[in-house]
């Protein structure tokens, strides 16, 4: 058996992981590179196997750095079955397509304005595209062990993180490796906590929080000061979240606040992107994969007010009042937060809150960085508005996190691979493994292919 890391090295975005034996090869994971134009441009070169060679392609979960791929590699000629829990599928229903129409409506917009390099500017995929990919789609059951290709079986674990995310392990007949994707966290407010692994030969565990530790502070108490300082100033409170996961988070953060008097109950909340609706509205049919109970399910969908039109969109910003715009994306790369960061990061009353991990190159990083001002739609926006960050809103494991679900296997693996990390975050969560646990660990880097013998 052969692993090719593909993706998510020395980032946290591209996953990717080409899995080769007796003759049959799959992609565990096809994300999209995001963040530094450097990893973006990875999204438009030829991967270093035909797509019509890779057999199958089983899916950790639904996030774009691990699915926004699929639709240019069946354009360019994947046939194979795409494997996933049943949430996943759900989920890339709405991601994929809106992804696609979010690329082309960019595309269109950079040749209208003439601030794109290439002329014409062409999406990377179109709508049409997305559409296409999910028919390949063939959820799976949890637990279960499943044909992938060949000899090639499968399994999926529950990971946490978002609704679907899974824990992968490929087997050939003699040796297995098991792929954590994103870890979810033990104690978290909404998602239940990854089931713990108890041995697979091989390993590949993410490392987006290898290097740092959450916060002991209530994120909610932390998201009500912020949204309360902002509203006494008269100013808006915009969230960039990601459609999946992190907007449910603040959304049920907002619904308890307010419950508990922390807010204003008239504060108006709205909560613009599409996805995230529809993201939302699934929590009501994956009742088993999340904590909450029906009556708290409907307050978190009920806790902003759903902004169903561009019109609406548009006419956000125009107000002037204290209000809360939930909008993605969640590392402000683009979306209808983009819009809203035009409107109201250049006041200084307002505040841009950043609810998760911001990969380097990212605008939100930048943001968060210091700068001065930000480019949107090819125009530079100064930056006067607050900037700040909570992690503990984070759907990812910390370093503490991760340990100890590795403290569940009863014995070690060959060799484990520490991916989907900064290098700083990766390389600390490779040298605790190694101190800690005594295994036999590494970081891969980009391309690199191994030998699981």
């Amino acid at each position: 058996m052969q692993l090719q890391f593909l993706g998510a090295t020395g980032t946290v975005t591209g996953s990717k992981y080409l899995l080769s034996s007796e003759g049959e090869c799959i992609l565990v994971d096809c994300g999209l590179f995001q963040g530094y134009k450097q990893l973006r441009l990875r999204n438009w070169e030829e991967l270093p196997v035909a797509p019509g060679d890779i057999g199958a392609v089983v899916l950790t979960h639904a996030h774009l750095d691990h699915s926004g791929y699929l639709p240019v590699l069946v354009r360019d000629g994947f046939r194979g079955k795409i494997l996933c829990s049943e949430a996943t599928y759900d989920l890339c229903r709405i991601l994929l397509p809106d992804s696609g129409r979010l690329l082309e409506e960019e595309a269109i917009h950079a040749n209208r304005k003439g601030y794109s390099k290439h002329a014409p500017a062409l999406p990377l995929y179109t709508e049409a595209d997305a559409v296409r990919a999910l028919a390949h789609f063939s959820p799976v059951p949890y637990d279960q062990p499943f044909s992938v290709r060949g000899k090639l079986t499968g399994q999926l674990a529950l990971a946490g993180h978002i609704l679907g995310a899974a824990i992968v392990t490929i087997n050939d007949g003699s040796r297995s490796i098991t792929f954590s994707g994103d870890l979810g966290r033990e104690h978290d407010a909404i998602m239940v906590a990854p089931h713990h692994i108890n041995s697979s030969d091989y390993l590949v565990v993410e490392s987006t929080y290898g290097d740092r530790l959450h916060g002991p502070i209530d994120p909610a108490i932390q998201l009500g000061d912020t949204i309360r300082r902002t509203a006494a100033r008269g100013g808006v409170t915009v969230i960039p979240a990601f459609a999946v996961g992190r907007a449910q988070s603040v959304l049920y953060a907002i619904h308890q606040l307010k419950q508990q008097g922390q807010l204003p109950p008239i504060l108006p909340v709205y909560l613009n992107s599409p996805m995230a609706t529809d993201a939302t509205a699934l929590y009501r049919k994956h009742r088993s994969l999340h904590r909450l109970d029906q009556r708290q399910c409907e307050a978190m969908c009920r806790a902003a007010h759903i902004v169903n039109s561009v019109e609406e969109s548009i006419a956000l910003n125009q107000r002037q009042m204290p209000m809360v715009i939930i909008a993605a994306s969640g590392m402000a790369t683009g979306g209808r937060v983009l819009h809203h960061l035009k409107a109201f990061a250049g006041d200084a009353r307002n505040t841009i809150q950043f609810v998760g991990f911001q990969a380097g190159g990212t605008r939100g990083a930048a943001m968060l960085a210091g700068v001065r001002e930000i480019k949107v739609h090819g125009e530079y926006v100064p930056l006067r508005a607050s900037v700040c960050q909570i992690d503990n809103l984070s759907a990812h494991a910390d370093a503490r996190e991760i340990m100890h679900w590795l403290g569940h296997f009863e014995r070690p693996p060959r060799r484990t691979f520490v991916t989907h990390g900064e290098p700083a975050a990766a390389d600390a969560l490779r040298h605790r493994i190694q101190e800690e646990l005594h295994w036999d660990c590494r970081v891969p880097e980009y391309l690199e292919l191994q030998e699981l013998t």
